[in-house]
Parts: C-alpha cells; sequence; structure tokens
C-alpha cells in the first residue's frame, strides 16, 4: 500500500485501535470503521460468548465495508492467561498465568502454552494479543500486577517473556511485551490513577528494563507503554505513555527498538481524569506512539481521532511523523496478517469446539498447573486423612475489578477434592465476607478437625475480613489450619501463625485439580516462589 494513496484520515485512523460492545459487528465498530478508518479493534469478554460466536465475529469485522479494504484489521486481546483471560469459555483452553508459569519454573513450557494460544486465537481470527506482561513485580503491594508477572527476578521474568514472544510470534500471533518502561513496582492502578516509579536510572536499568531489553533483541512486534511517571526519564509530571524522552528518547534511542509502540488505553484515569483522552492521543503520538488505544466509548474513540487530525491541520504534528507511525502499522500488518492467517473465509462453522483436542492441550496445562504448586510451609496437616471430614472454606469472587470480569467460580476445590476422598463439605464466602459469613463458617468449623481456607486477593493487600477469618480459624483450631492462597502469593503474611500454607497462582480447575492432588498426597509440590513472600520465604523457595 503506498502512503500517497490513503488520505490524511485514512492515514490516522490505522493509528487506532478501539473496543466495542456487542458480540456482532454493532453500529460503534460500523462507523468507526467506516467514517473513521481505523486499524483494528480489541476484544473484552463482552464481545465473548462461544467458540462460532468468536469466529464469526472475527470474519465479519474483516469483512465490513470500509475504504482500503486490503488493508486487514488488527483484532487485538488481552489475553495473558491465568486471572487476566478473555477467551476463558466451553471449548477454549484455559491458559496458565504468568505467574503460575513462574512458578513452574520451565521456559519450554511457557513457550509451549503460548503456542496453544496463538493457535486458537488465530482459529479465532484474533492476529494481535497484548501480551505477555514482562513487568517485574517487586511490589507486594502492587494492585493491578500482581500474578500477572512472572515474577520479581528481571533474568527470569526476561527469560520467560522471550518464550512467550517467540511462543506467539513463530504461530503467527503479534506480540506484545508490556507496560514499557514497567509496572511493577507502583502501589497505584493506574486505572484508577497515577502511579510513580521513583528509582534512579540504575536501578531501572538493572530491573525494570532489563526485560524489555532482552524482548527488544528477540524481536518483539510491539511493546505497550504504561501510564506511570518515571522522574529518571521525565522531570515533568506526565506518564510514560505521553513522555517524548521516554518512548522516543529512551526506548527507540538508547533502546533501539524499531517495532511498534501501542499505548495502553486511554480511557484509564491516568490519562482520562489528567489531560483527557483527545490530547492524550496526540500528546502520544508526539511522544513516540504509533498506536492509540481506546477500548470502550464512541465519543471519546471519535474526540480522540478527531484530535489527531486537528493536530495535523494545525501543524501541530507533521504529516512526517504520521507517515513513520503508518509505515510502522502497515509493515506489521504486511508481516503478520498474510493470507490465511485472518479469519475472512466466512465459515466459522468448520471451526472445531474444542479448539484443541483436550488430550494434547490437557496434558500440557496439568503438567504446568502440577509444576507450580508451592509448598511454603506444614505443620504435619498434609496429606490429609480421607477417612475424616474436610471443610473446605471458598471465597467467591462477586464483585468487579480493572482486570476481572464479574466472575461466580462453579468449579471449586471441594469438587476437585471431590475426585479423591468422600466426606467434603464446601462453605461459601464471599473475597470481601461479612461479619454474618465469618460467623457461620466459624460456627460450621467446630464439628472438623480438618479445614483446608482458600484465600484470593486481587488487587494488591488481602481484604481484611479474610484475614479476621483465618486468625479466627487459627485461634480456635491452632496449627491445624491449611491456607491455599490462589492469586497473590502474599497473604502468609496477615497471619504469619497458619500451620500450613500453599500458593496456587490461580483459581481455575487445572490449577485447583494439581492442589487436590497436593493435598491428598498424590502428588508432590515442586513449585518454586516465584516472588519473596519475606524474608523467611524468599523467592526461589519451596519447602
Amino acid at each position: 500500500m503506498e502512503l500517497s494513496k490513503l488520505t490524511l484520515e485514512e492515514k490516522i485512523g490505522q493509528l487506532f485501535i478501539c473496543g466495542f460492545h456487542g458480540l456482532e459487528a454493532d453500529e460503534q465498530i460500523k462507523k468507526l470503521t467506516k467514517d473513521y478508518h481505523i486499524g483494528g479493534t480489541v476484544y473484552f469478554r463482552r464481545n465473548v460468548e462461544s467458540v462460532p460466536q468468536l469466529a464469526a465475529l472475527s470474519s465479519s469485522l474483516q469483512q465490513l465495508p470500509r475504504n482500503n479494504h486490503e488493508i486487514p484489521l488488527f483484532i487485538s486481546i488481552d489475553q495473558e492467561g491465568g486471572m487476566v483471560a478473555r477467551l476463558d469459555h466451553e471449548g477454549m483452553s484455559r491458559i496458565p498465568g504468568n505467574m503460575t508459569l513462574g512458578a513452574a519454573g520451565d521456559v519450554q513450557l511457557t513457550e509451549a502454552a503460548a503456542v496453544l494460544a496463538a493457535k486458537e486465537m488465530l482459529s479465532l481470527g484474533i492476529n494481535f494479543n497484548f501480551a505477555p506482561c514482562i513487568d517485574v513485580n517487586n511490589n507486594p503491594s502492587n494492585p493491578v500486577i500482581g500474578v500477572r508477572a512472572f515474577g520479581e527476578d528481571p533474568v527470569k521474568v526476561a527469560e520467560h517473556g522471550n518464550a512467550a514472544i517467540h511462543g506467539y510470534q513463530q504461530t503467527g500471533v503479534i506480540a506484545t511485551a508490556k507496560h514499557f518502561p514497567g509496572h511493577g513496582d507502583t502501589a497505584v492502578d493506574s486505572h484508577r490513577g497515577l502511579a510513580v516509579v521513583p528509582h534512579d536510572k540504575e536501578r531501572l536499568s538493572k530491573v525494570e528494563l532489563l526485560p524489555f531489553r532482552e524482548a527488544i533483541a528477540a524481536g518483539v512486534d510491539a511493546i505497550m507503554t504504561a501510564h506511570v511517571i518515571f522522574p529518571a526519564f521525565e522531570p515533568e509530571e506526565i506518564p510514560a505513555t505521553l513522555s517524548r524522552r521516554v518512548l522516543t528518547d529512551l526506548l527507540r534511542g538508547e533502546l533501539g527498538y524499531e517495532g511498534v509502540i501501542v499505548t495502553d488505553c486511554l480511557e484509564m484515569h491516568a490519562i482520562s481524569k489528567s489531560c483527557g483522552i483527545p490530547e492524550g492521543a496526540v500528546a502520544a503520538i508526539e511522544a513516540g506512539a504509533d498506536i492509540v488505544l481506546v477500548s470502550h466509548t464512541l465519543q471519546d474513540q471519535i474526540a480522540a481521532i478527531e484530535a489527531v487530525i486537528a493536530s495535523v491541520r494545525s501543524g501541530r504534528i507533521s504529516p512526517e511523523r504520521i507517515d513513520q507511525s503508518l509505515e510502522r502499522v502497515l509493515a506489521l500488518k504486511a508481516k503478520r496478517l498474510a493470507a490465511g492467517t485472518v479469519n475472512t473465509s466466512g465459515s466459522p462453522a468448520a471451526v472445531p469446539v474444542p479448539l484443541t483436542p483436550s488430550e494434547e492441550s490437557g496434558a500440557l496445562l496439568t503438567r504446568i498447573a502440577e509444576g507450580s504448586v508451592t509448598l511454603v510451609k506444614d505443620a504435619g496437616n498434609l496429606p490429609l486423612k480421607g477417612a475424616e471430614p474436610i471443610l473446605v472454606i471458598w471465597p467467591e469472587l462477586r464483585h468487579r475489578t480493572e482486570v476481572d470480569e464479574p466472575a461466580v467460580h462453579r468449579y471449586t476445590l471441594a469438587d476437585a477434592l471431590g475426585a479423591y476422598v468422600n466426606n467434603v463439605e464446601l462453605s461459601v464466602i464471599g473475597t470481601l465476607p461479612s461479619d454474618v459469613e465469618i460467623q457461620e463458617v466459624l460456627r460450621k468449623s467446630v464439628d472438623y478437625e480438618q479445614i483446608v481456607v482458600v484465600t484470593y486477593t486481587a488487587e494488591g493487600e488481602i481484604p481484611e475480613g479474610q484475614i479476621r477469618l483465618v486468625e479466627a480459624l487459627n485461634r480456635a483450631h491452632g496449627p491445624k489450619i491449611i491456607v491455599a492462597s490462589t492469586r497473590n502469593p502474599y497473604d502468609i503474611n496477615a497471619f504469619p501463625d497458619t500451620g500450613t500454607y500453599l500458593c496456587l497462582y490461580e483459581n481455575r480447575s487445572f490449577s485447583l485439580d494439581a492442589l487436590a492432588k497436593v493435598l491428598t498426597g498424590k502428588l508432590v509440590p515442586t513449585g518454586r516462589l516465584p516472588v519473596s513472600l519475606n524474608t523467611r520465604y524468599p523467592a526461589g523457595f519451596r519447602l
């Protein structure tokens, strides 16, 4: 495609990826592709109902009426795996999350998981994955990264990150290393506000930047920016997404990156509540971004596109600057979106369900899950005695988080244990349990000698209600209590006297099955902590 054949509006449209709200192509996405010439779209759970539906949607999007139809659309998604998985429906493989892979500690498994994910994405018409997350999670209070990271060791994060990048890209899916220059050492969620990483350049180079340097050397297709302030690189109080010193001087200049730079969503509060989305779009392109992501609201999407058009017409941004980004975008489309890798067949019924035969995917996912279970502490409670009753206390996610959709977990640890022992009683509480729920659990626990408490910390610190419950159980039952964290592994710091403590890094079926095997003595846990819980339990520890 010769750039001279495109109008200014068509050029700028190619620099935007925008989301919409339907299970079918709705008026929002039709308007954005036809009238604003956007280069791609992004899927969320709201767009996914089933394998046939999503395959049909992708096919229909590529066939939407638009100018320059020979330029295919980016169809993107945040399919990190684990607790950030938009593809988590019947017939789709439950791809493990990064910290699960970090605990398993085998980069070949990480690459194999990425290959599996990429094959399924391509069969659904998805060609651009906003993964892997290569942030180094060295802040236990981080409310948004946590288990999305491979761990706290930048070298190991880089090794796993490059394995995932290779897995995606060798299969034909665009990989995205995120969130540059690093979102792991923050205590603020950029969905909700501006975070600051205050370290000096030497520390940032050794820790935060190391995985990105390795990803660049590995030829990563895209890098996503962080809405985070880095005073060492940018003296003004502006996030990396809007900083020329970060995106052009550091990423392009010092690190030598020549691929596509994509912003994180500009509707996140770090941008939308500060400079605003239209100004954010203009400033991001001025800073060096090639693709602007606006995920949700049509009014904001149009305002952002029109603001960039106006900035070129006013002379604030030069036409040459637009052409630089457009050349990178079109080169990436030519490289990855070749014939045969984009679902335009119009025959989504031919897509198999399940996408991958269970004997192939199940063996891999079981191996990863079983390798990740980490035994941190045991007071002689393992294995469970199958002849005696077992009480499982299960936290159910009942509220929305910024990286999770509302979810009721229909498969619990009690279900997994039921394959090996009888007499399992399930007591369900919320992840933010009420006083009534806590008292009911304590009343029920009196009749049990074997109690397994599952904890779930979604955003930084463990909820106070879960702490009060575990502490009360510890007072009532002493060291008999078994606690299994099923997301952030730091929960033990809130109740260090717990007798037995194990870490999972997600609460999905393969991990729960692996935990059940460990609890019943069918599996020896070999997972190692990817992060330090405290001085007693450093990264790499296992009992």
